[in-house]
């Protein structure tokens, strides 16, 4: 209490005993997989590995290149802003290196019949170089060939100049650069019995980047796909970015293709149960999982209990995969099939934000798919919803939906991925919302404090739906006093509160009972 020691009017202010919990984040998805350029604006991260944060497809685009062959995230990052999805985390791994050659590139001469008369190449490989032409300026009154300026850009920056220049003579392109340029050398192809006194301006004007040689596909096997959290890279990297709730690795069909084209389900089930590790090390993410393709449900089903045999609270598992337009045109294809994890994080983003986290990401069509690799019936579908696979099945006029939103648990408590992804939610939001108890001397006052602070964002779970039962007692409750924190843990330091939660779990099976009312005479 302060001490007042002068006459007068004095104004306190009183902190409140009650603070106001916003709920965590939960549909903040991470994308692992292979994209078609790595940004370049991070000096500390120069091939663009760290985790990433893009809110559009707009801004994937500018920094990852967009759709690329041989890599599913684009597609997959496509499908999640589709479907709902707002914020994804984007961890890059590298799956081809530089080729070691030469950019290059063919300049166009102004005269069409000239064709493409100077061709440049880097003196490094793979240089980020491009090259400016611009006409100098001249006399009305002169004759014969017009020079041209030749500026080289490289990485966005004008590095040399070369005025005056001619394709032939003392001035000559290649003459003149050849003998300084320390980033390309050119050579010039003419044909004997061109005039070029009658060309006045010899080369087109515009900017013409070298293109590099493509680059070199390297295997990557589940020690990358995995990464480290101290180099910031692959799942593990995702360590930094705090606010994942879903993790994917959609390019894991592409490292784990061979060259006869099947698949090694050895590196599928490894680089699987390294999601499953590290969403259940950090307990607030789910591993969103893509079944293999190709196989029946049967298959399927044989795979997940015999051979993957997961059994975690903190990963879900979707099948079949589905087909989208084919936004390359490789092959001449207007479909491909893709796995459905993309789809699939965006349609919980939408349900979450529509409906809340405790609501079944089920049952709900799933924009821009076209179809399915196979279709599954309910009798089909009663091989696989039991262990935990969730089936995405159409339904004609209804669409392509979400049938199922287990986890691959085997524990009945968390069977359900919506009770999961609330209890997630939950945690996080206590977490991170009672930091200010710390230090805080432990007694009633903090009790009664913690109580009022967790009871009012409970009360307001249960009225929004979020938790079963009739009356906010059969929902919740809040224990903080005397008898979770006795002497003992107090001199420990210790401040122990019990919350236990009542979760709305889904009418997974619907069950009309008919019979027939006879009529008994009166």
């Amino acid at each position: 209490m302060p001490t007042y020691t002068a006459p007068g009017v004095y104004v306190e202010e009183i902190p409140s005993s009650q603070k106001v919990l916003t709920s965590a984040p939960t549909a903040v998805t991470a994308f692992v997989g292979f994209t078609a350029s790595a940004p370049t604006d991070d000096p500390n991260d120069p091939q663009g590995l760290a985790p990433r944060l893009v809110t559009s497809w707009t801004q994937f685009e500018s920094l990852y290149g967009g759709f690329v062959e041989g890599a599913m995230l684009p597609l997959a990052v496509h499908g999640y802003f589709l479907n709902g999805g707002t914020q994804a985390y984007i961890v890059r791994v590298p799956n081809a290196e530089p080729a070691g050659e030469p950019a290059r590139a063919a300049l166009p001469a102004a005269d069409r019949a000239l064709g493409l008369p100077v061709r440049v190449e880097s003196v490094e490989p793979d240089a980020d170089i491009a090259i400016q032409v611009t006409p100098d300026d001249v006399a009305d009154d002169a004759e014969g060939a017009a020079p041209f300026t030749i500026t080289i850009i490289e990485d966005g920056e004008a590095v040399e100049t070369y005025e005056g220049l001619t394709l032939d003579g003392d001035r000559s392109v290649a003459s003149v650069v050849n003998a300084t340029s320390t980033r390309v050398k050119i050579e010039v192809d003419l044909a004997e019995d061109v005039d070029l006194s009658a060309q006045l301006d010899l080369l087109r004007p515009g900017t013409y980047e070298l293109e590099k040689a493509a680059p070199v596909p390297v295997p990557v096997n589940g020690r990358k796909f995995a990464g480290s959290e101290a180099s910031r890279s692959g799942i593990n990297g995702l360590a930094i970015a705090e606010d994942v709730t879903i993790v994917a690795v959609p390019d894991l069909v592409t490292a784990a293709t061979k060259e006869d084209g099947s698949l090694d389900l050895g590196l599928w089930k490894a680089v699987q149960t390294s999601l499953i590790a590290h969403c259940e090390q950090h307990a607030n993410r789910i591993a969103l999982l893509d079944a293999p393709p190709g196989m029946t449900p049967q298959q399927v089903r044989e795979w997940r209990s015999d051979v993957a045999q997961y059994d975690s609270a903190f990963a879900a598992m979707y099948y079949p995969w589905i087909k989208v337009e084919n936004p390359t045109g490789s092959n001449g294809n207007a479909e491909i099939v893709i796995p459905p994890s993309g789809h699939v994080a965006g349609l919980w983003a939408r349900t979450d934000e529509t409906r809340g986290v405790w609501k079944a990401p089920a049952n709900d069509t799933l924009r821009g798919v076209l179809d399915v690799e196979r279709s599954v019936t309910q009798n089909e579908q009663g091989l696989i919803n039991p262990i935990g696979i969730n089936a995405i099945r159409p339904f004609g006029t209804r669409g392509i939906r979400v049938w199922g939103a287990r986890t691959l648990s085997s524990d009945t408590d968390w069977q359900y991925l919506n009770v999961r992804r609330l209890f997630n939610m939950v945690e996080s939001t206590i977490l991170e919302g009672t930091q200010w108890a710390v230090f805080e001397p432990n007694d009633v006052s903090l009790w009664e404090g913690v109580k009022r602070t967790l009871g009012g964002y409970l009360h307001g779970l249960w009225q929004s739906g979020a938790l079963f039962g009739s009356t906010a007692e059969q929902a919740y409750f809040v224990r903080c006093d005397e008898t979770t924190n006795t002497p003992e843990t107090i001199d420990q330091g210790k401040l122990i509160v019990e919350v236990g939660l009542a979760p709305v779990k889904p009418a997974e099976f619907v069950i009309f009972r008919i019979s027939q009312n006879k009529q008994s005479a009166s």
